[in-house]
Formats: C-alpha cells, structure tokens, sequence
C-alpha cells in the first residue's frame, strides 16, 4: 500500500558580506623652528700694572750723585763747617779772653786745631740694606659682560589626516526557496482515480 506523501524541500536564503576596511592616513609635518643666538658683547677694561723702582739712596751710597745734589751737599756741608767754625773761634777767644783763669789754652788749641779728627767706622755696606726703594701697584681688570637671550620662533603645523571609509556591502548570494512534492496522493472521483 502506498501511502500519500507530501514532500518539501526547502533552501535557505544566503546573505552576501562585501567589507572594504577603512584607511585612515596621518601625515604630520614637522614644526618650523627658527633659532637665532645673538653674541654676547663684552668688554674688558684694563689699568696697567705699575712698577716703580727708586734707586736714588743706592746710587748716593755709591758716590754717583747727580751734580744737583752733589752742589746741594757741598753748600749744606760748606754751611755745616763754617758754624762749626765759628763756634769753635768763639769758644777758643772765650778760652784765651780767661787765660788768667789758669791752664794752658793756647798748648790745647793748637793741638785741636793741628789733629785730624778721629773717624768712628766699623762694617759698612754699600750700598745700604733696603736702599732700594720699590712700589708695585697691580693691575685691575673691569670686565663687563652683557648677555643677549637667544629668539626662538617656533611654528607648528597640524597634522594631515586623510580617512577613507570603510565599505560594508550586502547582497543576497542565495535565495531561499520551498519546492513541495507530492507523491501517491491520489483523487478519487466518480468512476475514475487521477493520480496527482
């Protein structure tokens, strides 16, 4: 016996996925920088160092004087001698002006004034220690330094960005589909059988 059937086929629909991914470019331009260092200006100031040597005493001790001091010792010693003198020739009139007074004034004057005079001198040095006179002034130095800041100028430059995007595209690949068959089914009707 056969026994009707109905028979179905079905198909699924197929969706269809097209994706293009997006680009995304960032190009960044590197920043415009100006530096400028202006010098520096200095100035340096400078007073000489000064030496000053006096060697006068030193040459007098070694008898080479000028002739303006040599005349000045002359006439200060010329002067020296002539008091000296004349006090010795007042003295000595005083002396003889008492010769009552006893003794022998005119025996001891003619002794002081026939001897030479007695010199005391031991070591000498010539010329004498520290004779030589030295004075040293140092230098001075003034340094004046100005200092100049440096300019920076500095441009920066946005980024380029460049973005494409994405894609997304659907479509349908498959569509969906219902086949229906039947087999042994059969119509009865009156007085024939159709077989469908």
């Amino acid at each position: 016996m056969k026994l009707p059937q109905i028979r179905l086929q079905s198909t699924f629909a197929k969706i269809a996925i097209e994706t293009t991914p997006p680009v995304q470019e960032i190009e960044q331009p590197p920043a415009e920088l100006n530096l400028q260092q202006p010098p520096a200006e200095m100035k340096i100031e400078t007073t000489p160092a000064k030496l000053t040597i006096d060697q006068t005493k030193a040459r007098e001790d070694m008898n080479l004087k000028s002739i303006f001091r040599l005349i000045e010792e002359f006439a200060q010693k010329g002067y020296e001698d002539w008091l000296e003198g004349l006090a010795r020739v007042s003295r000595q009139g005083d002396e003889l002006m008492r010769i009552e007074d006893g003794g022998n004034p005119i025996a001891e004057q003619a002794k002081e004034n026939s001897e030479d005079p007695i010199y005391d001198f031991n070591i000498g040095w010539i010329p004498s220690p520290f004779s030589v006179k030295t004075n040293f002034e140092p230098a001075k130095v003034h340094i004046d330094v100005k200092v100049h800041q440096p300019i920076i100028r500095a441009k920066t430059n946005k980024p380029m960005i460049h973005y494409t995007p994405g894609k997304v595209m659907i479509d349908l690949a498959q569509r969906n589909s219902l086949k229906i068959d039947f087999v042994n089914l059969r119509f009865v009707g009156n007085n024939f059988e159709i077989s469908i």
